[in-house]
């Protein structure tokens, strides 16, 4: 964590030159994924790219720079599963055969996605077919797909506990979107529990990450931060269903 601060901070002082200011968050990277110039090329390069295109279930982290990118699965009749409130308020199925075309815009956005789209606990998670794709925004990313975001490990955990639930496993594609600036070229050492990028899209790049090792585990609980654990339900769910005592 201490080596990735200062990797973090010079990142951030090129994407702020970029960056879409958060109406709570202003410029503070440190709380949210940010959207940035060329957003939208970026995307697009998502969009037409096969793991897109053969995708049916998706799952699209929370952030800034890919609301237009559950806008536009919604509009393609994807089904888009997300969490909100960092897991802490669970999973949410965004459904178009549930939600009007008219709110998919709305249903795209952090404050509307509870609104219009439909809680799941791990059971109905688990009931579900296969997650055919993930899609995050990150802090920063090397071109080995290594990646780190806020600090706290978010889609890391939210990776875990798919694979958990056997919705996930290592030949389940990851992207990442992110502005040039973002991309590193250090060389980064992956936790074991890191969700590496299969492929990274720019606004003026798509970056193929070749044999991205991903988890073979879901949720390592020796590892799991105490404070993560007793302040995000879905975790406590996970463990009373794995049949584990309630304290870590």
């Amino acid at each position: 964590m201490n080596g990735k601060q200062p990797v973090r901070e010079r990142v951030w002082s090129e994407l702020r030159k970029v960056a879409v200011a958060d109406s709570r968050f202003h410029f503070d990277f440190g709380e949210f994924i940010a959207d940035f110039e060329g957003g939208g090329a970026a995307c697009a390069r998502l969009t037409a790219h096969e793991f897109y295109q053969r995708a049916d279930l998706i799952f699209i982290a929370p952030d800034n720079c890919i609301e237009r990118l559950r806008h536009q699965a919604l509009r393609d009749g994807k089904r888009v599963l997300v969490t909100t409130y960092s897991i802490r308020r669970g999973f949410w199925l965004l459904d178009p055969a549930e939600i009007a075309p008219e709110l998919h815009l709305y249903a795209a956005t952090l404050d509307g996605m509870e609104r219009v789209g439909r809680p799941v606990d791990l059971e109905a998670i688990a009931a579900l077919p296969p997650v055919d794709y993930l899609v995050t925004g990150t802090g920063a990313i090397n071109h080995q797909g290594v990646r780190f975001g806020k600090g706290h490990g978010f889609f890391d955990t939210e990776w875990a506990m798919l694979h958990e639930l056997g919705r996930v496993d290592g030949t389940t594609p990851v992207a990442a979107v992110v502005h040039d600036c973002q991309v590193l070229d250090e060389e980064l050492t992956p936790e074991v529990f890191d969700s590496v990028a299969d492929i990274i899209f720019t606004p003026t790049r798509t970056i193929t990450v070749p044999g991205a090792q991903k988890p073979d585990r879901g949720i390592i609980w020796d590892l799991l931060d105490p404070h993560m654990y007793a302040t995000i339900p879905p975790l406590q769910e996970l463990r009373a269903r794995k049949g584990l005592p309630p304290e870590l």
